[in-house]
């Protein structure tokens, strides 16, 4: 019997999660006048909110998370990878999927606050042993990942979206799934990726999921 999304810890721990990200609200209102300000400027919008983001989880929604859980037990994945690790919420429902599959989840985050917090919310909830938290910049300590990679989920700065997916497409195993978030949120900047995993001579199947705000459901043919 595998432990499941219910198991006390895991439940437990992503119940406070979900509760305190309910205060992102507070931060994205007082970097309101930055986004406004970068927009008008003609630069992209998270330029503007950068600095608030290190007490942000910009957390997936539990919606989000039990989709991608229960996808992962059905195509068995064993390697999974995110990036944008954030304060862990994400990377909990992926954890508990690796580790009921008996397989290893890998995150990453660059903001040393994150990283120490998301690693202790992977430990509260009994996942420590089978996930690490890599920090630094992505492109950097995912660069010899050894894969094969059975599902990677999409989650940091949306400039890096596709430069991560060309970066990484080489490890995927042919049915591998991506996950990407924000496609609703960041049209402009998300364009280029979603051109990118819609095309099939790019070895994709994609389509984008009304869970959050909006998550690309991508499926690599090989």
């Amino acid at each position: 019997m595998t432990a499941g999304l219910d198991e006390p810890a895991t439940r437990q721990t992503l119940t406070r999660l979900h509760e305190a990200a309910k205060g992102d609200k507070w931060v994205f209102l007082r970097g309101a006048p930055a986004v406004i300000g970068a927009v008008l400027r003609g630069r992209p919008a998270m330029e503007g909110m950068k600095p608030y983001l290190s007490n942000a989880y910009i957390p997936i929604s539990p919606d989000q998370g039990q989709y991608m859980y229960q996808t992962a037990r059905l195509i068995g994945a064993r390697t999974i990878v995110e990036f944008g690790t954030s304060f862990g919420i994400s990377s909990i429902y992926l954890a508990a999927a690796a580790r009921d599959n008996g397989g290893r989840f890998t995150g990453t985050e660059m903001e040393p606050g994150k990283i120490r917090v998301a690693r202790e919310n992977l430990a509260a909830a009994g996942l420590a042993d089978v996930s690490e938290v890599r920090a630094g910049d992505a492109l950097e300590t995912l660069k010899d990942f050894a894969g094969p990679i059975d599902m990677l989920l999409l989650d940091g700065w949306k400039d890096i979206y596709l430069p991560m997916m060309q970066m990484l497409k080489p490890k995927l195993k042919p049915g591998a799934v991506v996950f990407a978030d924000n496609i609703y949120t960041f049209p402009k900047d998300l364009a280029p990726y979603a051109a990118f995993v819609r095309s099939r001579a790019n070895g994709f199947e994609s389509m984008t999921l009304p869970l959050g705000h909006g998550l690309e459901y991508s499926v690599y043919l090989g």
